[in-house]
């Protein structure tokens, strides 16, 4: 594996291993799904996201794992327990162990094999979109918990 792949797996499964960290510090389901004001998403939806989202697009477009998406289903589901986000977590991060390992790097410079964007990318354009786009999220959950904990 080339030493982009290998960092960019190292990167995700790191920022993996806190989101699970920081669901399992929720002290109540209901924490978990709270939101309030202008706070749309819950913690629990942006890790259902999250999961569904890099199961989709490196897990199964890249790694060919067969998940399927269901999108709607990562903003519209409730009350799941923080047990049960952690394993969707830890399916998550075995399908980046699993598919990274099988990308071939010349993939890297070559077009993304799905449609995304309006403007098509590079395969290792969009891993680093991916990898930011947990970061995003990733920060916001620290946040949402924060706030929630003080509440």
């Amino acid at each position: 594996m080339n030493s982009f792949l290998t960092s960019l797996s190292d990167v995700l499964l790191r920022d993996l291993d806190a989101l699970e960290k920081e669901i399992a510090l929720y002290p109540t389901t209901d924490s978990i799904w709270m939101v309030k004001g202008e706070i749309k998403n819950s913690a629990g939806n942006l890790a259902l996201h999250l999961c569904g989202n890099l199961q989709h697009y490196i897990g199964a477009v890249l790694g060919k794992s067969g998940y399927v998406r269901d999108r709607p289903k990562e903003f519209s589901l409730r009350d799941i327990s923080a047990k049960d986000l952690v394993l969707e977590i830890i399916k998550t991060k075995e399908a980046i162990r699993n598919a990274i390992p099988k990308i071939d790097a010349s993939l890297l410079e070559r077009e993304y094999p799905e449609k995304v964007f309006k403007e098509p990318m590079t395969t290792q354009y969009f891993l680093i979109h991916l990898s930011s786009h947990l970061g995003y999220h990733l920060g916001q959950v620290n946040y949402h918990r924060r706030l929630v904990n003080h509440s």
